[in-house]
């Protein structure tokens, strides 16, 4: 790992979310180089403070991201979380709604 990064650990573990909904911690562990203990913190942190939900899926989590909050910095809290993740390469994925499902229409609404 290099002596200092751009990113926080806390931004690269959003990031990873966003880019593997369904990664697990230990992975993101092995790749950041941090405890799979200080993952877990980051992504309990980022969930209390709802720039991500979970849901269990099986035996594992699928991570969703809220695109719309800001960054958590005074300088920068006219930026939303969304507009940082996609300049790091993240695709905002649709989503279906129910009553587009049933007629066959897409419809727009942005989910991570």
């Amino acid at each position: 790992m290099p002596e200092w990064t751009f990113l926080t650990n806390h931004a690269l573990v959003l990031s990873y979310l966003a880019k593997h909904p369904s990664i697990t911690a230990r992975e993101i562990s092995l790749d950041i180089g941090i405890t799979e203990r200080a993952i877990r913190k980051i992504i309990a942190d980022l969930d209390e403070n709802g720039y991500i939900s979970k849901r269990k899926v099986g035996r594992g989590t699928r991570y969703r991201i809220n695109p719309e909050l800001s960054m958590r910095t005074d300088f920068y809290d006219d930026i939303a979380i969304g507009d940082f993740l996609a300049a790091l390469g993240w695709k905002r994925r649709r989503r279906r709604s129910q009553t587009d499902r049933s007629s066959g229409n897409t419809t727009t609404s942005t989910t991570g």
